[in-house]
């Protein structure tokens, strides 16, 4: 049975498989995850939903091809539901491949979080001078508030009135930066999408870990493959083509926040410059929900954009 069938017969009979221990996951070097019952659950609920999108996409690609990504939140659970998604396609016999796009930021994330805090800072700094608010006292007062790092913290406006120019201009110039092609190499990425949809199978994939040396290329053979599952944060940017479905797995900032300390993949999870970051790329996801074919709640609902809308005001 060709993949076109075999999706065809499952949108009228599809039961969720049994799960294995250890399925294969994202291809970010070193990332391992524990996917336990409720992505389970989700990925169950979306998966029903995606075959006829997919189909109908891969009936439209001569090469009979396409690309779903899920987005969202850092830590909400992309790449698990993805390497679900992708166990239960192949498992009806439609290849399918997870490809993280934690492989395409331009630094790894050590250097990439020095960079923002750069941006921050400096921003920050130049408000003040040119605002007439730097002097000697303040900027002793700024260098013990950036030793501890809580000169990104909201509260200390309140006993520092001048660190309310300093954030506001530090934020501002983070969030030109934050998932914009300065930070992340869509053109890359894209390249590879293309190449995969034209139906080309050996494609050159990149692979970044989380030392200075931790970055290199795979060659990676496509042949039988006729699904990429993207799984980024930035997958619904829209500074990039060649998605087909883009599926956004919501969660407010405080949920987010709370998923990354239970995943403690990175150092420096609970810190008030991380938590202005997570705000920030909040905003991004909710300002391109419109584009999302498929929403899908913390709860484990599928929702419409106007509901999505509504949950979110009533987070706020």
């Amino acid at each position: 049975m060709n993949p076109l069938e075999a999706m065809k017969q499952a949108e009228l009979n599809w039961q969720p498989p049994q799960v294995p221990e250890d399925i294969p996951q994202g291809d970010t070097p070193g990332d391992k995850i524990w996917i336990g019952p409720q992505q389970i659950e989700k990925a169950n609920t979306l998966f029903p939903k995606i075959l006829p999108m997919l189909r109908e996409a891969m009936e439209k690609n001569p090469s009979r091809r396409a690309v779903i990504t899920v987005c969202g939140g850092s830590g909400v659970g992309k790449t698990g539901i993805s390497s679900l998604l992708a166990f239960y396609l192949n498992q009806l016999g439609v290849g399918a491949y997870t490809l993280s796009g934690d492989n395409y930021p331009r630094r790894i994330p050590s250097l990439n979080d020095a960079e923002r805090f750069r941006i921050f800072r400096a921003a920050g700094v130049d408000a003040l001078v040119a605002e007439g608010l730097y002097t000697p006292e303040t900027a002793e007062v700024l260098k013990n508030l950036q030793e501890e790092g809580l000169d990104p913290q909201p509260k200390q406006a309140e006993a520092y009135p001048w660190m309310e120019v300093y954030q506001a201009a530090g934020r501002k110039e983070l969030d030109q930066y934050l998932g914009n092609p300065v930070e992340q190499e869509y053109d890359r990425l894209e390249s590879v999408l293309t190449a995969f949809k034209k139906g080309e199978n050996k494609l050159w994939l990149k692979r970044l870990g989380r030392e200075e040396t931790a970055l290199w290329f795979d060659e990676k053979d496509f042949t039988g493959v006729s699904v990429i599952i993207l799984e980024w944060t930035h997958g619904n940017s829209g500074k990039f083509q060649g998605v087909d479905i883009p599926i956004l797995l919501n969660s407010t900032p405080a949920e987010t926040r709370e998923y990354r300390l239970l995943r403690a993949r990175d150092a420096n999870t609970d810190t008030p410059f991380i938590a202005m970051v997570l705000e920030l790329e909040q905003a991004k996801l909710e300002a391109r929900a419109h584009a999302a074919r498929i929403i899908l709640s913390k709860a484990g609902k599928i929702i419409s954009y106007d509901q999505f809308k509504a949950q979110m005001d009533a987070n706020r």
